[in-house]
């Protein structure tokens, strides 16, 4: 139709003509309220950003004489870490005459992918970098599928507080509050 017409019928209605499709042969051009067009897809791009997914590496530092304890303590911290989807860049600093025994990290390195391999795989084999050494873990899972996964948990603690109100969420409080009933006298 005549582009006059057009505009006719876009007053008419109260309503914009937008070009759809300038490159077209004729110009394709859509009867819209454009105020409203322009917010939707401004909501469109904002729920992709919020989903989209930004990859971070975390780091983690290790000394090949690791304290056994604070190994579990670390290897805790970097299971938390593949369970966000994040990958992990392992480093093992050597100091003085640690640095003539390199194979203790390396030995180190594989202890911690085999114990996390459920996890995540390594993404960068062990390699000496000067007095460190470096390893690269990455998740199994992308960081969007944990991020729904975390998202659906929340929403399940959100029913269930919903669902018993007068139940604590903290398991130390539920002791308390068990403690505090039967401390209570019996009613004759």
């Amino acid at each position: 139709m005549p582009l006059a017409k057009a505009l006719e019928l876009a007053q008419e209605y109260d309503l914009d003509l937008v070009e759809v499709a300038a490159n077209a042969r004729p110009p394709v051009c859509k009867l819209m309220d454009y105020g409203k067009f322009k917010y939707e897809s401004a909501m469109k791009a904002r729920e992709a950003r919020k989903n989209q997914a930004h990859t971070v590496i975390k780091e983690m530092k290790l000394r090949p004489k690791i304290d056994p304890h604070d190994y579990d303590t670390k290897k805790g911290h970097v299971v938390r870490f593949l369970k966000q989807g994040d990958k992990v860049k392992i480093t093992i600093m050597f100091r003085g005459r640690e640095q003539s025994r390199p194979e203790l990290g390396y030995r180190l390195l594989q202890r911690l992918a085999e114990d996390v391999q459920d996890l995540g795989f390594v993404e960068s084999n062990p390699k000496q970098d000067g007095r460190n050494m470096i390893m690269v873990l990455g998740p199994h899972k992308k960081k969007t599928e944990a991020m729904a996964e975390a998202r659906q948990a929340q929403e399940a603690r959100k029913a269930s507080a919903k669902a018993n109100p007068g139940r604590s969420q903290n398991p130390a409080d539920a002791e308390v509050e068990a403690e505090a009933s039967a401390e209570e006298p019996a009613e004759a």
